[in-house]
């Protein structure tokens, strides 16, 4: 028996001491008072917009009614256009002049975004590009045909008017026309891709449009350079896109002359897959080079119409086979599901599957967190990788099986972030790019019974260099290498670290989706986002905001001692753990028993609020074999080699 205790006494010894790191204790960098900070929120609330999160009961925001009629020329690549839009000044302000934006001078010699591009290889540009495209404005004149004074720099447009602009429904018509050539790749935008069958067109950012006017910091009128993308007022389109009549055209609307732009068996097709659950090829692959598969004119006009949207894009080929399927929204309301690609597409359980695709992440968001509110969703096969515009998607052509579900899934996913909750893109693109990252992880584990989940691991690699910017920074304010973590990946895995480790999926989800619905058709910023978030989950959550989003701190989290109650493990064991660098986060230690047994253990975050160290129990009657912090490896923790402790 003594033996027996001498033993123990002695395997108690070196169990506190079982750790190497123990004995190069490295000097905390957490300050628990800067972490747990009071006075986080700028804005207490006001009648723009509420302390809860919420838009305020005197909120505004003004609009723009746009009715374009343009032509497509497929010798020269060039769209000749003309704009008629109708502004509505709901703001408490007179206005004296007007900015609207003109992306495509982006692309001319003299464009910010052409001067600043990398001359090696950038997504946004190219420093060694030939390409000297943007703008011909050719006119702008009043609804009575008066030229309207205006100056052009850049990507922006002022017109200043001769008479103010009444504040609180002042409303003002002007009409601008405009020629410009379409660039080859415009900055995964916009482009042509050259096919066999004939090129693509993937027609974006085409035509002048309004810049946002807020409450926040007046007229939004930042150059547009190629990271930053949506911030646009809504509006109501009609539009009418005349091209030669072998090319198929797609947009982001309701078709309103299907029968003049289509064959009556093209038609009958069109109308059928209107009402199937299953794809229905509207113009197949063998009917790309039958003349008679297409209206016998020289030119076909095509109209179309989408209300209540923030911008409008298309696609124009020759080369299109176009299928489509019915998408059953959870109201019983029906919309359409396109998709428009090349013959060499449609290979390799891909293209022919994008219907299929776009159906279902749009039936899925539409259940989850708010109803699809337009009449159509189209993918189009392009040179553009991914991108997204209202109702319409450009998707990599070469894309194959998965990397296709992943490219459309996200694409969509925009259509709720940031066409629908149309936070500042140019300013917060995290708003956008992360959130719909975030849902995407979820449609993806439920599309098809997770045909293509795969579990995603925390990456903290990405998260923990010292190195990134601040969620925070604007996109243009980034290193172009750091974009895909600080955007999509960094803020999305902060919302999945919330919903599964600090909050719960149930409030989190209630919250999120309340988020949704209150800022449906509207602009927040990131503090609204915030204080959604606390006010629907009741979690005071100003740790987090400050360490993960505004500041780029690091997590750290160690193990610095372990004994027992007593010196007896019957009685318990004591760990004590250490806070080592300035994020906070609730704590999850797993032990294991001799025997095999597993006990867990899950500490709020609270423990760090007024300590960087902590001590807490763990009921058990029997030895300890090994304790583990984070047994799951959720945690973006930057150092997991002192997250273990082993017994000897």
């Amino acid at each position: 028996m003594m033996k027996r205790i001498a033993l123990a006494s002695l395997s108690l010894l070196a169990l506190s001491h079982a750790l190497p790191a123990f004995s190069q204790e490295k000097t905390s960098n957490y300050s628990y008072t800067e972490a747990f900070a009071p006075l986080f929120f700028k804005n207490n609330g006001n009648d723009y917009r509420s302390a809860s999160g919420k838009p305020g009961p005197a909120y505004w925001q003004n609009a723009a009614d746009y009715k374009i009629q343009a032509s497509l020329n497929d010798q020269n690549d060039q769209i000749t256009g003309s704009v008629e839009i109708t502004y509505s000044n709901n703001s408490p302000d007179n206005m004296d002049y007007l900015w609207l934006q003109l992306d495509q001078n982006m692309f001319s010699q003299y464009g910010r975004g052409q001067l600043i591009s990398p001359l090696t290889s950038s997504r946004y540009g190219d420093g060694n590009s030939t390409f000297d495209g943007g703008y011909q404005i050719q006119s702008v004149t009043d609804a009575n045909g008066s030229a309207i004074e205006h100056i052009i720099n850049d990507t922006r447009m002022q017109l200043r008017l001769p008479t103010s602009l009444k504040s609180k429904g002042g409303k003002i018509t002007f009409k601008i026309k405009y020629q410009y050539t379409v660039p080859k790749y415009g900055a995964d935008r916009t482009g042509i891709l050259d096919k066999k069958n004939g090129k693509i067109y993937a027609i974006a950012q085409w035509f002048p449009r309004l810049c946002v006017y807020d409450d926040i910091r007046g007229w939004n009128t930042l150059p547009y350079t190629g990271p930053g993308e949506f911030y646009r007022e809504f509006g109501n389109y009609q539009v009418e896109i005349t091209t030669p009549a072998n090319h198929m055209v797609v947009l982001g609307g309701e078709l309103l002359n299907p029968q003049e732009v289509f064959t009556p068996e093209q038609l009958k097709r069109y109308q059928q897959a209107q009402r199937s659950d299953e794809t229905v090829i509207i113009r197949s692959a063998d009917e790309v080079n039958d003349k008679n598969s297409r209206p016998i004119k020289k030119n076909l006009t095509w109209k179309y119409q989408l209300n209540n949207a923030q911008d409008i894009a298309w696609a124009s080929s020759t080369a299109f086979i176009l299928d489509g399927a019915k998408i059953n929204l959870p109201s019983g309301k029906k919309a359409l599901a396109l998709s428009a690609y090349p013959e060499e597409s449609n290979s390799n359980n891909a293209w022919e599957r994008s219907t299929e695709y776009t159906k279902a992440a749009i039936e899925i968001y539409s259940k989850s967190w708010f109803e699809y509110p337009y009449p159509v969703a189209v993918n189009v096969a392009s040179n553009v990788g991914g991108m997204e515009y209202p109702a319409l998607s450009f998707c990599g052509h070469q894309a194959k099986a998965g990397s296709l579900w992943g490219v459309t899934n996200h694409e969509f996913g925009h259509n709720w972030f940031p066409m629908i909750v149309a936070s500042n893109e140019r300013e917060h693109g995290w708003m956008d790019e992360g959130f719909n990252t975030f849902i995407n992880e979820l449609a993806t584990k439920e599309f098809n019974n997770g045909e293509y989940y795969r579990s995603q691991a925390s990456r903290s690699y990405i998260f923990t260099a010292r190195n990134l910017e601040p969620i925070m920074s604007t996109p243009q304010n980034m290193k172009e290498r750091n974009i895909g973590a600080l955007v999509y990946y960094k803020p999305a895995y902060g919302l999945k670290l919330l919903r599964n480790e600090i909050i719960g999926s149930e409030r989190f989800d209630y919250a999120f989706k309340k988020y949704i619905q209150d800022w449906a058709y509207k602009h927040p910023t990131p503090e609204d986002f915030f204080k959604a978030i606390e006010n629907g989950t009741g979690e005071n959550l100003n740790w987090f905001w400050r360490g993960w989003f505004v500041n780029n701190w690091q997590m750290d989290q160690s193990i610095k001692s372990v004994s027992y109650v007593n010196n007896n493990p019957k009685f318990g064991a004591l760990v004590t753990i250490e806070n080592l660098e300035k994020l906070p986060m609730p704590v999850t230690v797993e032990a294991t028993t001799i025997s095999g047994k597993k006990i867990r253990k899950k500490l709020p975050v609270e423990i760090w609020e007024r300590n960087t160290i902590w001590q807490f129990k763990i009921p058990t009657a029997e030895s300890l074999q090994s304790i583990q912090i984070d047994p799951d490896m959720v945690m973006p923790d930057k150092n997991p080699d002192n997250n273990s402790w082993k017994a000897n």
